[in-house]
């Protein structure tokens, strides 16, 4: 199968539909070319609408942390974006549901498998960082406190959403250690 016909197949995806509360659409954004890899978790209801990864506070941050335009981060070319599940999964009680358990084993491997010249993944979020970590015994503070373990190659992130307000201000030396790092990263893979 082609790369292209790998892509068309993913993003016609209906795998979950009977479990999704609203049409499924999967949002992912990769070309064989990247260089940096966004492994998150799912799309949120904002991303859903627009079918724009990271379109919202969330992305806005994450760039901030990257230091990145929006023009270099939504270059296919340059900046692949899989997140574990491709869909909008619903929202529970305490915010977005986990990512849906079908797109994981029916499209991951197959994905990354054509991201030949990747140097560098933000693995953001618990389910992404049990992918492609692995399950460490570590919580989310002492896994990406463990950064340099992963570096240059992985690097675990907390996820950029608003509500981790709190985990930044209890944990300054993610933005006074890391973030610097990963900017010069960052640039020197771009």
């Amino acid at each position: 199968m082609t790369f292209d016909q790998l892509l068309h197949d993913v993003r016609a995806c209906t795998l979950c539909a009977d479990v999704l509360p609203h049409h499924p659409r999967p949002v992912v954004q990769l070309q064989a070319s990247a260089k940096i890899l966004i492994a998150g978790q799912a799309p949120g209801r904002i991303v859903h609408e627009t079918g724009i990864p990271f379109d919202d506070k969330s992305g806005d941050r994450l760039r901030d942390w990257m230091g990145v335009s929006r023009e270099t981060f939504y270059d296919s070319a340059k900046v692949a974006i899989l997140p574990m599940g491709f869909c909008f999964p619903g929202t529970g009680k305490s915010g977005d549901l986990p990512p849906r358990p079908e797109c994981a084993p029916a499209w991951r491997e197959q994905l990354l498998a054509q991201l030949t010249q990747l140097e560098v993944t933000l693995v953001i979020g618990a389910y992404a960082q049990a992918y492609h970590i692995g399950k460490s015994g570590k919580n989310l503070t002492q896994l990406v406190k463990s950064w340099e373990t992963y570096w240059p190659c992985l690097v675990p992130l907390p996820h950029p959403s608003p509500r981790n307000n709190i985990w930044l201000k209890r944990n300054p030396w993610f933005t006074e250690d890391l973030l610097p790092r990963l900017k010069t990263r960052i640039s020197q893979v771009l």
